[in-house]
This record gives C-alpha cells, sequence and structure tokens, in this order.
C-alpha cells in the first residue's frame, strides 16, 4: 500500500510538471508576460554559416519565457521566497520590508561601493561643462540634473544586513564635487526631495510618484526661469490603479495595486508623433508654452514628461545614447537643453560623449602644450557630417584634471572629450566637421594639459 502511494504521489507530481507543456503542446497557448524585458523568440532552424547549432539551446530559452502559467509560477515563487523568507526570486529585485521593493542595481550607491575613479568622475563631469559651453554658445540655456535613487531617499525600508557595510560617501556625494568645480548649472533633486515630509516614490516601483514628477518638473522650470504651472496647491484625485515596475518583475500574475495621483486638470500638451508610452525612445509633443525644448532622459521621465511638455511650445524628449546634440539643438531650434541622468547611471556619463562638433580652442589655452603623434589605439571614422577621431592615454601620462586636445594639421586645435572606456582605460573621442579636414592625409597630435 505504501509502495503504491509512492508511486501515485510521484505520478501526480510527474503531471503537475507537465501541464504548462501539455497545454502549451495541446492548444498553442503561451504565457503573456508583463516583465520589464525582452522574451526569448522563436528559434530559426538556419543560422549565418548553414545549420543553426545553437537550435535546441535557443529552444529551451523560447520555452522557458513562453510556457503556460508561467507568469503565474513565477508570481508564485516570488510570493512564496519574498512573503515566506524575506528574499527576492528576481536577482534584480530587492525585497524590503513593509512592502517596499528596490532595485538590485542601485545597492553599490547605497551602501557607497564599487565607486567611480577621481579621473571618471572628472570625465563625466567636465564632459558636461563641455555640453554646457556648447549650449550656452549656441544661445541654449543648460541644466543637468540628478534623478536620485529609491533607497538614497527611503532606505529605511532596505533590508537590515545591507546597511552593516553602508558608507556615508558615494558616487552621488563625489560627483557633486566635481560639478561644482566645472561649474555646471546642476540642480540638486536630491536635496529638494530630502526636505519633503512626504514620500513621493511608489513603493513597490523604481521611481517617483505623479506628484515627485510635478516637483521634480516646477524645480527644473523654476531653476530655468521658464514660465510655467504650478502643481504644489492643485486638485488632484488618488486612484489604486498603478502597478510597479519592481512588482512585476517579482509578481508578475499577482501585482499589489497602488495609489497614483492624478491632477485635475491634468497638464495640457498634445503628441506630435505616434506614441505607446512615455517610456519610447523619441517623443515630440506640443502645447501652449513658450520655447522650445530638448531633453536627454531615461525611465524617470515617464512621469515627468507631461509637466515639462505642458510648458514649452516645442518639445523632444529622447532616450537615445550616445546624445546626437549637435543634429537635435539644431533641428528642433532649442532654446533650452536638458539632461537628466538617474542616480545609478551616473557612471555612464563618463563612457558615452555627445555627438557634436569639439570645441575649438581660440583662447590661447592650449599654448605651450608638447603635441605628439604618438596615440595609443589610434582610431578614425566618419560618421554623418563628423569625422570622429579616438585613443587612448598611456598610463601616468595625465593628471586626474587633464585635458585633452587635439591638433590637426598644425593649425585647428579642438578640445576632446575625456572618455573612460568599458576596459578601464581612459581615453578621448572628438567629433571634427569632415569638411576642414583634407580629403588625403591628416597630420593628427595630441596634447595633454
Amino acid at each position: 500500500m505504501v509502495q503504491k502511494l509512492k508511486i501515485g504521489f510521484i505520478a501526480l507530481f510527474l503531471a503537475i510538471c507537465l501541464v504548462p507543456s501539455l497545454v502549451l503542446a495541446v492548444t498553442g497557448v503561451t504565457g503573456d508576460s508583463s516583465e520589464n524585458r525582452e522574451l526569448a523568440s522563436w528559434p530559426s532552424l538556419e543560422g549565418e554559416e548553414g545549420w543553426n547549432l545553437e537550435f535546441f539551446s535557443d529552444l529551451g530559452a523560447w520555452f522557458d519565457d513562453h510556457f503556460a502559467f508561467r507568469e503565474e509560477l513565477v508570481a508564485a515563487y516570488g510570493m512564496i521566497t519574498g512573503k515566506v523568507f524575506g528574499t527576492s526570486a528576481q536577482e534584480n529585485v530587492i525585497v524590503g520590508t513593509n512592502g517596499w521593493l528596490y532595485y538590485m542595481d542601485s545597492l553599490s550607491d547605497y551602501q557607497g561601493s564599487d565607486l567611480m575613479t577621481e579621473r571618471q568622475l572628472f570625465d563625466a563631469a567636465h564632459t558636461l561643462a563641455m555640453i554646457q559651453t556648447y549650449a550656452e554658445e549656441n544661445g541654449v540655456d543648460f541644466i543637468f540634473t540628478i534623478a536620485p535613487n529609491k533607497a538614497s531617499l527611503y532606505g529605511e525600508n532596505m533590508p537590515y544586513y545591507y546597511s552593516y557595510f553602508r558608507e556615508e560617501e558615494n558616487n552621488l556625494t563625489h560627483f557633486l564635487t566635481w560639478l561644482e568645480s566645472e561649474e555646471v548649472n546642476y540642480v540638486d533633486l536630491y536635496e529638494v526631495f530630502e526636505a519633503q515630509d512626504e514620500v513621493l516614490y511608489h513603493a513597490r516601483d523604481s521611481h517617483w510618484n505623479n506628484k515627485g514628477a510635478a516637483l521634480a518638473a516646477d524645480t527644473l522650470l523654476t531653476a530655468l526661469g521658464q514660465e510655467h504651472r504650478s502643481y504644489e496647491n492643485a486638485d488632484y484625485v488618488v486612484r489604486t490603479d498603478y502597478s510597479g515596475d519592481l512588482d512585476a518583475m517579482v509578481y508578475p500574475a499577482a501585482l499589489t495595486l497602488e495609489d497614483e495621483i492624478y491632477y485635475d486638470p491634468e497638464p495640457q500638451f498634445t503628441y506630435v508623433n505616434e506614441v505607446e508610452s512615455n517610456y519610447d525612445a523619441k517623443i515630440y509633443t506640443q502645447s501652449d508654452g513658450t520655447g522650445s525644448l530638448v531633453m536627454y532622459r531615461d525611465s524617470f521621465c515617464n512621469a515627468l514628461l507631461p509637466f515639462l511638455a505642458e510648458s514649452f511650445e516645442n518639445a523632444y524628449f529622447s532616450r537615445g545614447v550616445p546624445y546626437q546634440l549637435a543634429t537635435d539643438l539644431y533641428a528642433c531650434e532649442a532654446t533650452t537643453l536638458i539632461i537628466e541622468r538617474a542616480e545609478r547611471f551616473l557612471p555612464e556619463l563618463a563612457q558615452n560623449p555627445p555627438v557634436m562638433a569639439g570645441l575649438l580652442v581660440l583662447d590661447g589655452s592650449a599654448d605651450g602644450l608638447d603635441f605628439t603623434e604618438s596615440i595609443t589605439d589610434f582610431e578614425q571614422s566618419e560618421t554623418g557630417a563628423y569625422t570622429m577621431f579616438s585613443g587612448v592615454l598611456e598610463e601616468g601620462s595625465y593628471a586626474v584634471d587633464s585635458q585633452i586636445y587635439i591638433r590637426i594639421n598644425d593649425y585647428l586645435i579642438y578640445e576632446a572629450f575625456p572618455v573612460s572606456f568599458d576596459d578601464e582605460t581612459e581615453g578621448f573621442v572628438l567629433y571634427v566637421p569632415t569638411a576642414v579636414l583634407n580629403e588625403d592625409a591628416n597630420r593628427i597630435e595630441m596634447g595633454i594639459s
């Protein structure tokens, strides 16, 4: 009898495990997904050089993403690990206390670990200073801002064991010193949010709520001197209909809806292009506001966008990297440029200089430098109307705040963007209008201040 019960139990267990596969095979129904990632596609039998030797591996990846009841099973597993054991089933999410979720990518900022080097901090800050100079030379107002990580503002619900290794200083605190040194027009949203008595981020999402977005927009527009509607005392309704991005990662079929604030009337503007959501890569808007905005942004601008769009007659919001600065400012006839980056993305500012003509040096600041044609890993390539020059600096050849100058054909001197490459070497990137170069050979030299 005992043996029969064991066999029956095993058979039942196997039958349950096979249900998703049987449903998929019989009905063709796959598990829909609300996860914030791209699911594996159906593999091809053919590869670049004949048969696809990875077909069965790719097929397994497709099945892992599409088997029936996938979201329900993922949610069940997430609820067991999160609500019973207090840990996350999703490696990108931290399960905190009181129902709070945090993005794992922000952990190093919260703890003050994995710090940027002083040279990387300089690279990022000086690049922003060069962008600011370019904008101002073209009659465009410029500000830069950082959207604080949720854990940086509201870390009281982080798991206690992460606080044991927390340092007071992190990339943000170090970067602020460099922004001040480089005289970048910076708007400190961390200071503004920290001064508020109420929580303005979602508990189960990595971003601010609509009230937080309205506060951020008011702060940015005030700093710019841009006429705008203030939402500080505006009427609003609260609806429990918001599903968080972190919640969808861990509990895709068992979402916990949160309160969201909706202003009445809502921001007044229209989309010019076809838009699926405010997360789209390129968004154009029009309104009864004044001026023309170009904004380089990330996902924090999803909620921020309506409040800014309302204030400018024309606005262009881009998630593209590198920033196509020269093209966008000209095409949009920009009067204002805003760059917004989430705190966790600060290291990327040192790695991705914008596409724009390098700053031509006419003030004699490069006089007296020793220029040399010896540039490590030198590369040259054409991109649109520009020729891009890049190279690596020899270790020990530069100081923390050294600026890099490129002399072309003995008379044109440009300042290049300082760049930290993925392999942790330091170098430069410079875009020069191809029209100023010789059609055949060009003499390229580098000087370091």
